[in-house]
């Protein structure tokens, strides 16, 4: 049985995320939605800003009832909200959110890298109206996933002897068939993380090429282009960290391997938490304006 001290480090932790999370994410989705009411339309840049606010957002939600109603409110959530309905929307945005998150990161790669090659420099050009494909693209994937998540056979019916310890036994067979089921739906994820990887490792190699040619001078130019190389490593790199941590967290949980209400549990929830807030505070500090706005909105401009 899981120490009450375990329960209440959870529910400090998880509070703590999950205000951040709203709030950040709160203001990704007012920052562009007062820019579309000013300006009547949005930059694809600002759409993709928008979608990862909304889908962090509703990653936020999930994760609130998954961690703090079995704990305040268990009856309720056994008859309420455990179910295939929420195992639908838990995997929807956490897919969409991965994919948008890979989609930023794809739009930095084209952007900031350096390569030459007629494919790489045709995609530089046309990326910003590539943007709106790979958001639909990335919500169409989302919803895929998401459908096939349910017909994973997860425990159904839970009470609260279930809740405790949601694994039961299981046969061999039975066992190996689940885990199958399970990684072969989790596997579309790794399509974006492959490309993650992908984007940063380009990157690596990019500022790599672009110092060596600096051996031979460094003029203005190069040392603000060295300066965006390094700006963009430091924020893919952790983008990188938080979306490998959450990947690792999500797919075990979706083994359903880990007790109900251990500390295992608990640690878990938590690390799934901070994802979907500290990836949108990277996002807000990494850019000048919104910086600003948010001073703004928190009586905190400087004088």
């Amino acid at each position: 049985m899981t120490s009450s001290w375990s329960i209440v480090l959870h529910v400090i932790v998880m509070s703590a995320e999950f205000f951040t999370g709203m709030t950040v994410n709160g203001f990704l989705i007012l920052i562009n939605c007062n820019d579309l009411i000013k300006s009547r339309k949005l930059m694809p840049m600002q759409i993709l800003l928008m979608g990862i606010g909304m889908s962090r957002f509703g990653l936020q939600i999930v994760l609130m009832l998954q961690s703090f109603f079995p704990i305040f409110f268990p009856n309720f959530y056994v008859v309420k909200i455990y179910g295939a309905a929420l195992m639908f929307f838990w995997m929807f945005f956490s897919s969409i959110s991965l994919w948008f998150a890979t989609c930023l990161s794809v739009f930095y790669c084209l952007k900031i890298s350096g390569f030459t090659q007629s494919c790489f420099l045709w995609l530089k050009f046309r990326i910003p109206k590539l943007i709106p494909l790979l958001l639909l693209g990335s919500l169409l994937a989302s919803v895929s996933t998401a459908s096939l998540c349910i017909e994973v056979d997860y425990p159904k019916n839970v009470d609260e002897d279930t809740l405790r310890n949601i694994t039961l036994k299981k046969t061999k067979a039975r066992k190996i068939e689940q885990i199958n089921e399970v990684f072969l739906v989790n596997l579309a994820l790794i399509f974006p993380l492959a490309i993650f990887v992908t984007c940063t490792f380009m990157l690596l190699l990019s500022l790599y090429k672009h110092t060596h040619r600096m051996q031979n001078g460094s003029g203005g130019f190069r040392n603000a282009r060295t300066e965006a190389h390094i700006s963009a490593l430091r924020m893919v790199v952790t983008f990188f960290c938080f979306f490998i941590s959450y990947f690792a967290a999500f797919m075990t949980n979706m083994t359903f391997s880990i007790p109900y209400a251990s500390q295992q549990f608990f640690v878990l929830k938590d690390i799934m938490a901070v994802y979907p807030s500290g990836h949108s505070v990277i996002i807000i500090l990494s850019n000048s304006k919104f910086q600003q706005s948010f001073r703004r909105i928190l009586c905190l401009r400087e004088k």
